[in-house]
């Protein structure tokens, strides 16, 4: 399941997003905004899609926009088992599935367009965790991390 959530930066470019993925037979669920509110809070949408994701981190993916993505991000990587990565270009993008298993992408909706996002998302689902030896070491630094602060 792809789970998707944006405040009101983000909300256009989310609902773009959505049509793309339902268009590509993904399995999604957009967790809001649902409409466009500009007084809303981004953490409010980037706690409910991470809590989803960190639910089931090996399987559920999720996919949060904001202004500048920072927000999202930051609130996404507060919960266990959630790998969120900022994605503002394919490569970064790309990367960040490699070598980091993430499965939280971050899109900055003040900086990328419709085309561009919607490019950066379909890579980002294509690719896979790369199995490295370094990068599963890493990633099991972060587990110890995440368990000695996730009580």
């Amino acid at each position: 399941m792809i789970y998707l959530g944006s405040d009101h930066r983000g909300f256009q470019l989310k609902e773009a997003i959505k049509t793309f993925l339902i268009q590509k037979e993904y399995q999604v669920e957009d967790l809001g905004a649902f409409e466009f509110n500009k007084d809303d809070d981004y953490p409010d949408f980037a706690s409910v899609v991470a809590q989803k994701v960190s639910e089931k981190p090996n399987e559920n993916k999720g996919i949060l926009l904001c202004g500048s993505g920072h927000g999202v991000d930051m609130v996404a990587n507060k919960l266990k088992g959630v790998r969120s990565a900022l994605g503002f270009n394919r490569q970064v993008a790309a990367q960040s599935r490699e070598h980091e298993d993430a499965n939280v992408l971050v899109l900055p909706a003040d900086w990328v367009d419709e085309l561009t996002a919607k490019d950066i998302v379909g890579v980002w689902l294509a690719k896979q965790f790369d199995g490295a030896e370094r990068n599963i070491r890493r990633l099991g630094k972060i587990s110890v991390i995440e368990k000695d602060n996730f009580k």
